[in-house]
């Protein structure tokens, strides 16, 4: 149980609501839609909101303060980009602007909307309203989303469904982050983000909730508006729609108690003696884990190519909602798609192997996430016998990182050996306060935790400690995955220079 008492319903705090940015709470349905405009078109959200608007037949404009991965490709489907904001990129028939929490009051193209009456909808609004009609599975929680919606996805592609859907990060298996699937009146499924409390634009037939813990408090303000807001989204089930919640945890596990209290219907998954998709047995791998479960249905074998006990448990979440959202599937056949999952950019993306070590990038930027991924990478090393678990750490918010300090150096000395990098600010202003000692300064006694005060040493600091068979980490949210190239060419100019 959570023992967090969650605030009124009322409380839940939601970036949807009109103010200084967003002028309307919903997609328009009251005029008809042909032209619409992304501000920050090139963030992995943002880009999803515009290649389903590409593919549902919409024109198409945006713009971002720098070019990125995803621009190109939306240029080639046909979006029309700039980058720099600029009040003269929204042209005459633009009908619709799309914003994120990120774009701020002052932004050329926002004044420029206000101005012309424009609806400036943000991209959660703009995911549901491109979707209505859709059966849909929103996928929520502290950790886990990602991994878990490309897990639906791909379930549902093995049982012969074209669904769409919205991620917030590449998945190559599916080939990009969005798609429009089939057409009105399919199957969609869509990350649902709680960190703004935008996840409150979608109406879903099935709500996986994978955990609940404190985040995102420079937004919601405390624990309990965060849990008001899971609360009020789990009230929003479309007719006949079910929450899915994770029993092994006790934010998701009270969650679902008061759900059902309310009358809603509830399935959980977990190990939990409890779940409804109870985790029978795993044996986890290098590339991947297996795992027994017994549900509703009966019992299976899911065979999965993603590594981690956090990735079984999200396994069994996805196939626990696309049952329901497609009852006809066959299971075995929705597990079987499950099973080509290999996982979203940047979670347990193995970058490659240089002088023995194997290095390893990952998006972890919670304490809760930094723990899971530690753990994964001790049960690949202790299953192969060899090698020690190293981790390198770019903390993500000033806040997050005052907030949560102390949390960060526990996950953190689950490693052999660590290294704390300066604080990657991203929408926040600076703290000269905070920096990588704040999490450094409650390292457990015996443990091998290094703050840096300049990124530029990593390489060197790497390479005093590295040995054949280690497994190095890479973990944040920030710019640290740019760092990762030039690690792995330093392991492997230090083993060219042994093997001279």
């Amino acid at each position: 149980m959570s023992t967090t008492e969650p605030a009124p319903l009322s409380d839940a705090r939601t970036i949807l609501t009109p103010g200084a940015v967003v002028t309307r709470r919903d997609w328009p349905q009251d005029t008809p839609v042909r032209s619409i405009h992304v501000i920050c078109i090139g963030g992995a959200g943002m880009s999803a909101v515009a290649r389903l608007a590409l593919e549902a037949g919409f024109a198409v404009s945006g713009s971002d303060s720098q070019d990125g991965q995803f621009i190109a490709p939306l240029r080639e489907a046909g979006a029309r980009i700039g980058i720099g904001f600029d009040a003269s990129l929204l042209s005459e028939d633009v009908d619709v602007v799309v914003v994120s929490t990120a774009v701020r009051p002052d932004n050329p193209e926002v004044i420029e909307a206000h101005r012309r009456g424009l609806p400036v909808v943000h991209r959660a609004a703009a995911l549901a309203g491109m979707l209505a009609g859709r059966r849909l599975i929103a996928v929520a929680g502290t950790h886990g989303k990602t991994s878990t919606t490309g897990m639906c996805a791909m379930a549902l592609r093995g049982a012969g469904e074209d669904p769409a859907w919205a991620v917030g990060a590449a998945v190559p298996d599916l080939g990009r982050n969005a798609g429009f699937g089939a057409g009105d009146g399919g199957l969609a499924v869509v990350e649902a983000d709680e960190s703004d409390g935008s996840f409150l634009a979608f109406h879903p037939h099935a709500l996986v909730v994978t955990n609940l813990e404190p985040d995102h408090l420079d937004f919601h303000g405390d624990a309990a508006r965060l849990t008001a807001a899971f609360d009020a989204v789990s009230t929003q089930l479309a007719p006949g729609g079910i929450l899915v919640t994770c029993a092994d945890d006790p934010g998701a596990a009270a969650l679902a108690q008061r759900a059902a209290q309310r009358g809603t219907r509830v399935v959980t998954y977990g190990a939990d003696p409890s779940a409804d998709w109870r985790l029978l047995e795993e044996t986890p791998g290098t590339h991947g884990a297996a795992a027994r479960v017994h549900g509703p249905l009966g019992e299976l074998r899911q065979e999965l190519s993603v590594a981690g006990h956090h990735n079984v448990l999200n396994a069994i979440a996805a196939l626990a909602a696309t049952t329901h959202a497609c009852p006809d599937a066959d299971l075995h056949a929705l597990a079987r798609g499950l099973g080509d999952f290999h996982g979203a950019s940047r979670r347990w993306d193995v970058a490659g192997t240089a002088g023995g070590v194997t290095v390893v990038d990952d998006y972890a930027h919670h304490p809760r996430e930094v723990t899971a991924t530690l753990q994964a990478a001790r049960a690949i090393t202790n299953q192969a016998g060899t090698g020690r678990v190293l981790a390198v750490f770019q903390p993500h918010l000033f806040s997050r990182t005052r907030d949560f300090a102390a949390d960060f150096a526990s996950s953190l000395a689950l490693a052999d050996e660590a290294w704390v990098l300066p604080v990657y600010g991203a929408r926040e202003d600076p703290d000269t306060s905070i920096d990588a000692r704040t999490i450094t300064a409650h390292a457990p006694a015996g443990s091998r935790m290094h703050a840096l005060q300049d990124s530029d040493a990593l390489e060197e600091h790497l390479l005093g400690a590295v040995r054949r068979g280690d497994l190095l980490l890479m973990l944040g949210a920030g710019d640290i995955v740019n760092r990762t190239p030039s690690v792995l060419a330093a392991l492997e100019g230090a083993a060219g220079m042994e093997c001279g």
